[in-house]
């Protein structure tokens, strides 16, 4: 298949560093001759026709900025066999020929029964805060997010220094823990609860009153967001298990997605939509453009979306070690 028009999108959550990598992807293409199309508000706006050309002025200051110029959203309707029927004849319409789907699981899922339902070239970059896509070492956003983070606790731990407060402070993550394990430990935090290591009462009785009752007289605990089990969750629980302890919560929210990516952001964005680009020349489809060891890995929409990342469990030991 030739392929002269290339489109991009960013689907779902925003991360920082997909403005980088919508840069990156849009100045490889125009240097190897083809045309890039930028579509807006993910696959809402390939589905409504949503495109425009870009040219290298397109994407001229961006790599700084958070968020993304095209915008993002969550498109029910794409998720429709109808949907994205319509969101082909856009492609047809506009001559593009190849998409490159910037954006997390959902994201990837989307891109690859797109391209197995419309024989389209389909080339996903992972841009999700979680880390949790599988076959790349890291994703675009998380590195930006864990500094977030470990800059909001370390304002926390002064209040709770001040005060001799356990503080609950939850994160983003979904189903994974990397953003809770390591800016658990890159902040001194005393626990981590996280969904690759269950936690029950015994357990949080050594998470707390370890620290609490021989050394310290304040604690931080970092907690990967759930709806059940989320900081508040744990927060209650001390308050009636230890009520001789002033507990507060902090849920960071939003803060975690937004401001200028950090320089490894930036390069790792750069990197991987410059290989996206040569994916698409060396004619592969479903896959995901990742990175490990260091070097460009392909890795098929198939094992990205379902394989699961497993968190290093000597991540949690560490933790445990140095919170004494």
């Amino acid at each position: 298949m030739n392929i002269n028009c290339i489109g991009i999108l960013t689907s779902g959550g925003d991360s920082p560093g997909m403005n980088a990598a919508i840069r990156a992807v849009t100045r490889t293409a125009l240097c190897k001759g083809f045309k890039v199309k930028g579509i807006y508000r993910g696959y809402d706006g390939l589905i409504n026709g949503d495109v425009h050309e870009f040219t290298t002025e397109s994407v001229s200051n961006i790599i700084g900025r958070g968020g993304t110029i095209l915008k993002s959203a969550r498109s029910k309707e794409f998720m429709t066999r109808e949907g994205r029927e319509k969101a082909y004849q856009t492609m047809q319409r506009e001559g593009i020929d190849a998409l490159v789907v910037i954006g997390g699981n959902g994201s990837l899922t989307g891109a690859k029964t797109f391209g197995d339902e419309f024989n389209i070239p389909c080339i996903g970059l992972p841009g999700t805060i979680d880390n949790d896509l599988y076959g790349t070492d890291i994703t675009i956003g998380y590195d930006t997010t864990l500094n977030t983070i470990v800059d909001c606790v370390d304002k926390i731990r002064d209040t709770a220094n001040s005060h001799e407060r356990i503080f609950f402070v939850e994160v983003m993550g979904r189903d994974a823990g990397f953003l809770a394990q390591n800016s658990a430990i890159a902040s001194g935090a005393e626990a981590a609860i996280i969904p690759e290591d269950s936690t029950d009462a015994d357990q949080l009785e050594h998470f707390i009153g370890r620290g609490i009752r021989k050394s310290k007289n304040s604690s931080i605990v970092i907690v990967s967001e759930s709806p059940k089990c989320g900081a508040l969750f744990y927060a209650d629980r001390v308050k009636k298990e230890y009520p001789q302890y002033d507990v507060r919560v902090s849920i960071l929210g939003h803060v975690q997605r937004g401001g200028s990516p950090s320089a490894r952001d930036r390069i790792l964005s750069s990197v991987l939509g410059a290989g996206a680009i040569d994916a698409l020349i060396d004619g592969q489809r479903n896959v995901m453009v990742g990175i490990k060891n260091g070097q460009i890995v392909y890795v098929p929409f198939v094992d990205a979306i379902h394989s699961e990342k497993v968190l290093r469990k000597e991540l949690i030991k560490v933790l445990d070690e140095l919170s004494i």
